[in-house]
This record gives structure tokens, C-alpha cells and sequence, in this order.
């Protein structure tokens, strides 16, 4: 066994929920995952997706991920495709490099993904599914682990997904709770993940939503979930997955200031864009990052309007500067109420 495999058996098998880092093309790539570690960073990553058919290779600067993992914790490597030998094929390759896991992408909502019947698009062929898992989990040594959403427009087939999950003996589980064709709107269906975390017997991570210590503490209460994956969220707060573990040691939790987040809007920038691209370029690859760190922007549609047009780094910090400098100083976002050691505890949420 790696020891990649015995780091990742040790998380599953500690009593502390495990965090992990989302899988997002063209964002959570090596840059962003060195950065990552500098606000605590998550307990297991997973990489972009390596895009499999029958002429792929495995993405060089995806591998480098893996080769040059900077943050000291267990990585899986991420597939999407539909083709079984291509997969078997990329499965045992990525197989040679340092991975905990070979994980499959059932979830991905993009339609240029799903039209090919990829990512989300197998949930509507459950037998495919089947299929697909069956190859996998003979050629795959190390652990095995599928991320997926309910469904692909209606959740009803997630009642025929929970046995075929059980049946390949997956390590590992996560569930976004939402279907494809809800993309990211509409609420969290806690209550199928939990359904997923009572049928099956590998641990589940729960997914979607999770933008704050509270939220990710309500999110492990109403399902049951071994742990988090957190992708969105990670992004607009990189201090999220400490900020939960102070909160389950019982300690107060508050939001970064204006000035902390214009120093990690200055430091993702210098951390994620070549000073061998045009500015120009620098700056449409932040304008990614910015769509969800607005979210913390106050007047977001007007951020947003402003960010979208800016041409070069003088313009987009003066914007960064104008909508992110005034945020609240120090506001108390979670106190914990009698916490203990567990983390079952009630929450009173302040601020904002």
C-alpha cells in the first residue's frame, strides 16, 4: 500500500470530519492549491479532471499537481469520460504517480460536458453507470471514490444510483446535493445525502452550499456526512476549513477584514497568473476567482458590472479596492453555544 493510501485511510478513519478541496477546472490547479495551504488548507485535494477518450493523454499541468503536491495532504486524481477502455487505460496510468485515489466525475453540470454524456450526463444511464464502475473498480489498485450529483433533471434515479455505488465497493462517496439541471441554484437536498450516508457502507462526503464554518456545521448535523468537499466556497474564503475547525474546538469564529481579503486577492494574483502571459490575459484569469469572491463584495452587482470591464491589473485592484476595503472589521460570523469536542452543537450566527 502508498503512502498516499495509508495517509488517506488515516482521514477517513480519524473521528474529525474530512475536509476536502473541490475539483474546478481551470481554478483549483497547483498555483491554487500552493496558496491554499497558506490559510491551513483542506485535508485532501482533489485535481482538475483529466479529460479521457480514446485519444487522450493525461493533461501535463494536471499531473503536475500530483508530482509537485505542495500541501503535504493526500491527492486523487479526478477522470471524466464515458469510453470504458480509455478510462481503464487513464485509470492505471495515473496509477504510476503519487494519488491516494482514482476518483470518477458523475456530477459535472457544464453541457458542453454533459452533452457528451459525461460527467452528470451518465446519471441519466444508470446501467452505463454500472457498467463503467464495474471496469473501474477491477483496474484500480489504489482507492476508488466516485463524485456525483442526485440526478440529472429529476432526483428519483438516485434511489437506483445508491445500490450500484454499493455494489462497486467504493472507498469513498461525495453527493452534491443538487441535480444537474439545477446547476448551483436552488437549495441543498440534505436529506437524500443523508439517505446515501445510511445506505451505503463507505464514508460520504456531502457537497454544495458551504460557504461558512456555520454552514458547513448544519450541513454535517442534518446528514450525517463523514465530511465536506468545498470548492465555491473555498474560493471566496480561503480560510474556510480552518475557520471550521475553530469552530468545532469551541472557539469563536469571525470574517477576514477588507484589507485581509485585498492581501489574499494581491496573493492569489501573484500566486495564479505567469508573469510570461500578457497582463491582459493575468487579469481575465482572476476575473474566474472574482466570480465568487463577489459574493463578499458589498453592492455585488455593481463589483461585478465594474470587475467584468477592466483590462489590466491597475484597474482591477482599484475596483478590488473600492467594493472590498470598506467590509466590516472583525465581525463575528459563528460563536459556538456549550461546543464540545464532537462538534454537535447548537450555533448562534452574527454579522452579515
Amino acid at each position: 500500500m502508498s503512502d498516499a493510501c495509508k495517509e488517506f485511510d488515516a482521514l477517513l478513519a480519524r473521528p474529525e470530519p474530512v475536509l476536502a478541496l473541490a475539483p474546478m477546472q481551470d481554478v483549483t490547479d497547483l498555483p491554487f492549491w500552493r496558496l491554499m495551504t497558506e490559510y491551513g488548507g483542506a485535508d485532501l485535494y482533489y485535481t482538475e479532471y483529466f479529460r479521457v477518450h480514446r485519444d487522450s493523454h493525461l493533461e501535463k499541468w494536471i499531473l503536475e499537481s500530483l508530482t509537485q503536491n505542495p500541501t503535504g495532504r493526500p491527492a486523487i486524481a479526478q477522470m471524466i469520460g464515458n469510453d470504458i477502455p480509455s478510462l481503464v487505460r487513464s485509470a492505471r496510468e495515473l496509477q504510476q504517480y503519487p494519488v491516494a485515489a482514482i476518483d470518477l466525475n458523475l456530477g459535472c453540470p457544464a453541457p458542453v460536458v454533459y452533452r457528451k454524456c459525461a460527467g452528470g450526463g451518465l446519471l441519466r444511464e444508470p446501467e452505463r453507470i454500472d457498467a463503467i464502475l464495474g471496469a473501474l473498480r477491477d483496474a484500480v489498485t489504489v482507492r476508488f471514490t466516485v463524485k456525483t450529483r442526485l440526478g440529472f433533471d429529476n432526483a428519483a434515479v438516485f434511489d437506483q444510483l445508491l445500490p450500484i455505488f454499493a455494489k462497486h465497493s467504493l472507498d469513498l462517496l461525495t453527493v452534491h446535493g443538487r441535480t444537474v439541471a439545477q446547476m448551483y441554484r436552488g437549495g441543498i437536498d440534505y436529506k437524500l445525502i443523508a439517505q446515501a450516508v445510511a445506505a451505503l457502507p463507505c464514508p460520504v462526503l456531502a457537497n454544495g452550499n458551504v460557504n461558512s464554518a456555520a454552514q458547513a456545521q448544519e450541513t454535517l448535523l442534518k446528514t450525517g456526512a463523514k465530511g465536506l468537499m468545498i470548492g465555491r466556497g473555498a474560493i471566496a474564503n480561503p480560510w474556510i476549513f480552518e475557520q471550521i475547525r475553530r469552530l468545532r474546538r469551541g472557539e469563536l469564529v469571525t470574517e477576514a477584514t477588507g484589507p485581509e481579503l485585498l492581501d489574499y486577492i494581491r496573493r492569489l494574483y501573484d500566486a495564479v497568473c505567469s508573469p510570461e502571459v500578457k497582463e491582459i490575459a493575468q487579469v481575465q484569469k482572476m476575473k474566474k476567482y472574482m466570480n465568487f469572491i463577489a459574493t463578499r463584495a458589498d453592492g455585488t452587482d455593481q463589483f461585478v458590472h465594474e470587475i467584468r470591464r477592466v483590462t489590466n491589473k491597475h484597474e482591477f485592484f482599484g475596483v478590488c479596492e473600492r467594493h472590498l476595503s470598506g467590509l466590516l472589521h472583525n465581525n463575528i460570523v459563528a460563536v459556538p453555544h456549550d461546543a464540545v469536542g464532537t462538534g454537535a452543537t447548537d450555533l448562534h450566527v452574527t454579522g452579515r
